[in-house]
């Protein structure tokens, strides 16, 4: 492989030849969006999710960042901003691992396998240890409620985050601006 580049496009290819539907935001390569279906025998199965991937300069050699668009429950993804505690992606990376891997291998791990004892969403790794019934009914009613086709198909075009507006979008208005700049 001779450039982080080459090998970002690769992966890419692979993802799309694994038939996982991947859009690219500003015709570059460096962030994405995939569509992730919840893992067969799992409480996410059926449901499908719009996984936002940022590719850092340095991929393969620096793991990507990865983040659920629409709302999952889950311990280990903040409920928030959707970012994912996984070791495998934050800190055991290797330039071995592939986007293929993140998709095919580590987030169905993730949802299989959840670890309440390093959370992100502490509301779910606490009633998940404490009521393992009501943990799962929730899990299957964000399934129900959030990871839908039509979700998916709703959360595209939008920005990453509601708040993420750039000063260009606030400066087209003809509206004077109020208050001091940051």
């Amino acid at each position: 492989m001779s450039s982080p580049s080459k090998r970002r496009e690769m992966d890419l290819m692979k993802l799309m030849m694994n038939d996982y539907k991947v859009e690219m935001v500003n015709d570059g390569m460096q962030e994405f969006f995939v569509n992730f279906h919840g893992p067969n025998e799992s409480l996410y199965q059926g449901g499908i999710w719009r996984v936002r991937v940022e590719l850092p300069d340095a991929y393969p050699y620096k793991s990507p960042s990865i983040g659920f668009v629409n709302k999952i429950y889950h311990p280990n993804v903040d409920e928030m901003s959707g970012s994912v505690c996984l070791d495998v992606i934050n800190q055991t990376w290797s330039p071995m691992f592939d986007l293929v891997n993140a998709f095919e291998v580590f987030l169905p791990q993730l949802l299989l396998y959840p670890n309440p004892s390093d959370p992100l969403n502490g509301e779910a790794a606490a009633l998940m240890m404490r009521d393992r019934p009501a943990y799962e009914q929730k899990v299957k009613e964000y399934c129900q409620k959030y990871a839908k086709p039509e979700d998916v198909d709703a959360t595209q075009g939008d920005k990453s985050s509601d708040e993420e507006l750039s000063e260009a979008e606030y400066d087209s208005s003809d509206e004077p601006l109020v208050g001091k700049p940051d």
